[in-house]
């Protein structure tokens, strides 16, 4: 199908999109022959330029296209070939961007021996001599005189809140839904220090799925401390068998003395 251009010299337009021959020709001469197949359209370039599609039956490259542009100097010049190339259609079977390996590591593909070097630049962490924001660190590092080389910056801080959030020990798990009760109010939960201790713990029941993990505040299970079952028997209660108020009973002392007069 050819697609519908516009110029303002009508000389110029024809004369680009008719020259179907010469860029079929000019793919052939790249590709080889049998590798060009039907024509596919025409794209506009600019003012004095358009490219032509030609389906390509190369092995391997189905979807694709060849792409041959067409140029002229304007009206009555002559019509020359300025590039072909073979690029992807609309329903070609093409390679995902590239991802560098450090954007590619996820969490859990980390193993034993393995080594993941940080980058210079992580915004997560922010020089130790520098004020670190939090001031649970400020305080500890003031008064023991030690330090570390980085600490977690504010973003750091807030990117580890956003997925322990979101993970699975966040409210939003199936296991939060179906709780009772929150960590926020579990005996077991040990809050975090510094700035992130009004929303994370970590977890110490080892009855917990979450025993020894951060959790959310908003995070719980079925094994919360103040959650309340009441028993009920399951043995049945046989039916009344006798009724004492109806029976005659007697002093110990007289049954005796009866016992005797008795012999």
């Amino acid at each position: 199908m050819t697609l519908l251009l516009t110029f303002d010299d009508g000389s110029v337009r024809e004369s680009l999109v008719e020259a179907v021959e010469l860029a079929r020709a000019a793919a052939e001469r790249d590709a080889g022959p049998g590798q060009v197949g039907a024509h596919a359209g025409v794209e506009r370039e600019d003012a004095v330029s358009v490219t032509h599609l030609f389906e390509a039956d190369v092995p391997g490259y189905r979807g694709w296209r060849w792409s041959v542009t067409v140029a002229t100097a304007g009206a009555g010049e002559p019509v020359t070939v300025s590039e072909v190339v073979l690029r992807p259609g609309p329903e070609a079977l093409t390679a995902p961007s590239w991802i560098p390996w450090e954007r590619r590591v996820r969490a859990g593909d980390l193993g034993v021996g393995d080594i993941f070097p940080t980058d210079e630049n992580d915004l997560r962490l922010a020089p130790g001599y520098l004020a670190s924001d939090d001031p649970a660190v400020e305080e500890v590092a003031t008064e023991l005189g030690l330090g570390r080389v980085h600490v977690l910056s504010r973003y750091g801080r807030e990117d580890a809140a956003a997925r322990w959030h979101d993970g699975e020990f966040g409210p939003r798990s199936d296991m939060a839904r179906s709780a009772p009760g929150s960590c926020g109010t579990c005996g077991f939960f040990l809050p975090l220090a510094g700035s992130l201790r009004a929303a994370f713990g970590a977890c110490a029941n080892d009855i917990s799925p979450a025993d020894g993990h951060v959790v959310d505040v908003e995070y719980g299970c079925g094994a919360h401390s103040e959650i309340k079952v009441e028993v009920t028997s399951s043995v049945p209660v046989a039916e009344l068998v006798y009724d004492d108020s109806m029976l005659d009973t007697a002093p110990a002392e007289e049954e005796n003395r009866a016992s005797d007069t008795s012999e």
